[in-house]
């Protein structure tokens, strides 16, 4: 007789309450959500560590883990030159994930430059100049136009360029150009660098797993300083830099008598339309008509973190709990763009008779209502997708259960509003962050970003790493599901710094900020790249990315995409430990090449660990041995810069 199935308590699930709630219901209504499929679902323990290659039809050739030299594949590729050649497709995979987004937002551009797109518009010219500037494009007595027809032709190459060297890597620190140049992994362009990735790791190519892996940090150094800061730019052009703005976050940000719009995905686009429909007067009035308040705009995922920091539109939660939200009956309309998108969304979604909806000619789903959105009229779209909510809202049937949970705290600290805040506008700079690290009042600087997963305990890892970090002086910068995670439990708050150490409180206290900044979506790791290169350009830490005390973690990653940009943060010079589970087989020479070689040569290195206070001692310790590196172990006298004093130091400079 076979054993009842064991039913796992919604708080061993996530640590999330409203998500809680939401799975207690979906249970009562039948309906079953992919944390179900968790536990239904086991992982390949062989794939899991990296040991099957299915990349011929003699395969797949599985190895065993646990005695990963005892045999070959059937070609006779060793366990090293399996792991590396998967681990490079999953960074092929990722930086064309990201590219592609930011080669869609580049196309954008080009249809405002050229007029055929009418619905957006140049809105930071102060951006424009500052990217012109530094591809060494003349902006002096030009036009906008001008300006960015410039940059439009120049930011082009970085995906359609075969040789040379990509154009963002003017802003990368000297020290480490030079040994990319050294290793021959500076990237030429983003498609001939996928390309020779897939190609490479074929049957029968590359089979030397530290060549490959000169090209999986060329691949992923495309999407970092090539990709994602293309888009990240892009996104800053057309519809402004972002600044700090308080924003209302968890389910509970959905009202009842409202008509509620989700919008999920990663491409602005959509959501940036969404906020131009849904303000018409016309449609407002139709909202009206149909007795709700007006409409409630809400993000989720990476697309909602754009927004948010930009608008200030409220957001509901992470990857985790896009079905948690449906299951609330409360939305009138989910519609969805790219990337991280659940299939069964679709069908959680007609358990409560609400509008699902892709726009992306790139991401349909089976079955679900397809509105493609057209960047030339992209509200035709958007207008339709409102219709659509509003008519359900008109004819709600099922029980409305919205979880009364809401949080509220800072996001949008660009690395370029980073600069301001810590000088103003006519000295701005990272010297007082520098300074501070230096004196120790500041330990280091952490970049904490990714998924969640439902194989981890949703937003655990997450929360208890960055109070593990901050309550030992270490900064914690924020991108992409990470942010969401600890933006709900309040530690995006200025009032958050009183979790912090001594130091750090201080810092916090003194500048107005929380000891948590969120920069943005997961494209927007970008922006941690261009602050540690102006870290390393203010002086005082070291000459390259890999001198700083700094470290990365993503404590929960589920996506290729995050695999991409771990590579393009070890390649760039940081320690980047992963939490959960690492794709790599245990003990293996390809292993020790990521987790240590790499660092020998100048590079960052990989680290893995279990449990957010084991991850959290990894980075410190890092942290300290870069101090350690650079003479700042030593305690010091510790002195926060007035204006005066910083008037002084550069007097004498």
């Amino acid at each position: 007789m076979a054993k009842p199935k064991q039913i796992v308590r919604p708080e061993d699930i996530t640590i999330c309450e409203s998500t809680q709630q939401m799975i207690e219901k979906a249970r009562r209504d039948g309906v079953e959500l992919f944390f179900d499929r968790a536990e239904d679902v086991k992982p390949c323990p062989i794939g899991a560590d990296s040991a099957c290659c299915k990349h011929c039809a003699m395969g797949p050739c599985r190895l065993n883990p646990n005695d990963p030299y005892k045999k070959v594949g059937v070609c006779g590729a060793t366990i090293d030159t399996i792991g590396a050649r998967n681990f490079g497709r999953m960074v092929a995979a990722g930086t064309a994930a990201h590219t592609d987004h930011g080669m869609a937002m580049l196309e954008l551009f080009k249809g405002v430059i050229e007029g055929t797109v009418i619905d957006f518009k140049i809105k930071d010219t102060m951006k424009l100049r500052e990217v012109a500037l530094s591809l060494d494009i003349a902006v002096e007595d030009r036009s906008v136009k001008e300006i960015a027809r410039d940059v439009y032709q120049e930011l082009e190459r970085t995906y359609t360029q075969v040789e040379g060297e990509i154009p963002l890597v003017k802003r990368v620190p000297e020290k480490t150009l030079e040994l990319w140049r050294k290793e021959g992994i500076v990237p030429r362009g983003a498609m001939r660098e996928i390309m020779e990735m897939m190609h490479r790791s074929a049957i029968g190519v590359d089979q030397d797993y530290e060549n490959i892996t000169k090209q999986i940090s060329r691949t992923a150094l495309a999407d970092g300083w090539g990709g994602s800061m293309v888009s990240t730019d892009i996104s800053d052009i057309l519809f402004g830099t972002p600044a700090p703005v308080e924003v209302t976050v968890d389910l509970g940000v959905l009202k009842e008598d409202f008509v509620n719009i989700i919008v999920h995905g990663h491409e602005p686009i959509l959501l940036e339309a969404m906020i131009i429909s849904s303000e018409a007067p016309s449609v407002k009035k139709m909202a009206t008509d149909a007795g709700a308040k007006g409409i409630n705009l809400v993000g989720m995922c990476c697309s909602g973190l754009d927004v948010l920091s930009r608008h200030g539109v409220p957001h509901a939660g992470n990857f985790s709990s896009t079905e948690a939200a449906l299951v609330t009956g409360a939305v009138d309309a989910m519609t969805v763009d790219i990337q991280c998108i659940k299939q069964d969304l679709h069908k959680v979604a007609g358990c409560y008779d609400t509008e699902f909806i892709t726009t992306n000619y790139r991401a349909k789903i089976e079955g679900a209502l397809h509105i493609e959105l057209d960047e030339h009229d992209p509200l035709k779209c958007t207008d339709a997708i409102i219709i659509k909510a509003i008519s359900r809202f008109k004819n709600r049937g099922k029980t409305i259960e919205i979880p009364r949970k809401v949080a509220k705290g800072v996001h949008g600290f660009s690395h370029e509003y980073i600069k301001y805040m810590l000088g103003g506008s006519f000295r701005g700079g990272y010297t007082p962050l520098n300074d501070n690290i230096i004196n120790g009042r500041i330990r280091g600087v952490a970049g904490v970003v990714g998924c969640t997963n439902p194989r981890s305990k949703q937003d655990f890892s997450h929360v208890e790493l960055v109070r593990e970090l901050i309550k030992n002086d270490v900064l914690v910068v924020q991108t992409g599901c990470s942010q969401m995670a600890l933006a709900k439990v309040g530690l995006t708050t200025p009032g958050a710094a009183s979790l912090a150490g001594e130091g750090l409180a201080e810092v916090c206290e003194t500048v107005g900020i929380p000891p948590v900044l969120g920069l943005g979506s997961c494209v927007d790791n970008s922006r941690i790249l261009m602050a540690v290169s102006e870290m390393v350009a203010t002086g005082g830490l070291g000459d390259s990315i890999a001198d700083l005390p700094v470290a990365g973690c993503a404590p929960e990653w589920m996506s290729e995409k995050a695999i991409a940009i771990g590579q393009y943060f070890v390649a760039s010079g940081v320690f980047t430990v992963f939490g959960h589970t690492f794709p790599i087989t245990p003990d293996t020479r390809f292993e020790k090449h990521l987790f240590s070689d790499l660092a020998e040569k100048g590079f960052g290195k990989w680290g893995f660990a279990d449990t957010p206070q084991e991850m959290a001692r990894l980075m410190i310790e890092h942290i300290d041995k870069k101090r350690q590196a650079l003479g700042i172990d030593k305690a010091r006298e510790r002195v926060l810069l007035d204006m005066a004093d910083r008037r002084a130091l550069e007097a004498n400079a």
